[in-house]
């Protein structure tokens, strides 16, 4: 009955390694059939991908992205977004702690996400834009996709509740909403293994009420 078992299993691996070798010698065979010309033709486009995508950088670099900046006024918000695909801006004011762990976050991302205008805005220079976008919880991220606020990070709620989230936990988040290119599972935060007490909110689009805007975090302000 032994005898008999490895029978069948010495079959199966022998014809398992017979597909495995035709498909090999079926690559060969497509590789070997491609002349100079066709590996030209073949360079000749991934060069031009890697021209395009080059110039593409020096023009995002050119329009202030690459690195995270404060703007001084709304009016120089709307400078900004205009012609612009992505912007991530930051509204803060100075007197809160939670805005400073954010600035230390952003600042990363930035020069990660070439392809995404990263701004900071302080709030008491801009009540217009501020009641506008009915901010009412500071620190919030007003996320734009071609000129117009598609969805908003408020305080820390989308990132544990807790100020030690890890800037992929925030890069996730922004992934979400189509406002970075984003590589990982958007099906999944990159929390690891969860601290007792910390829970995460369902990623959803919001719409802040309100026009008074205030902390998240009174308790941490200098």
């Amino acid at each position: 009955m032994a005898s008999q078992s490895m029978d069948i299993l010495s079959k199966v691996l022998e014809q398992t390694a017979k597909v495995v070798e035709e498909k090999v010698d079926a690559q060969l065979s497509k590789l070997n059939e491609i002349d100079e010309d066709d590996l030209e033709r073949l360079k000749e486009r991934r060069l031009d991908a890697l021209k395009k995508a080059q110039k593409q950088k020096q023009e995002w670099l050119s329009k202030g992205h690459g690195e995270y900046r404060e703007i001084s006024s709304e009016k120089d918000f709307f400078g900004e977004v205009k012609d612009t695909k992505n912007v991530v801006c930051h509204f803060y004011r100075s007197s809160t702690f939670r805005c400073k762990i954010l600035d230390k976050h952003l600042a990363i991302l930035a020069k990660k996400h070439v392809e995404t205008k990263f701004i900071k805005l302080n709030v008491e220079k801009a009540p217009f834009l501020t009641d506008r976008l009915r901010i009412k919880v500071i620190p919030t991220l007003a996320l734009l996709l071609d000129g117009k606020t598609k969805d908003y990070v408020v305080g820390f709620s989308d990132m544990g509740n807790t100020d030690e989230f890890p800037t992929e936990m925030l890069e996730w988040r922004l992934g979400c909403a189509d406002v970075i290119n984003y590589s990982g599972n958007l099906m999944e935060p990159p929390t690891g293994p969860q601290r007792s007490g910390t829970k995460f909110t369902k990623v959803e689009k919001k719409t802040i009420r309100g026009r008074v805007y205030d902390s998240d975090s009174d308790s941490g302000d200098d």
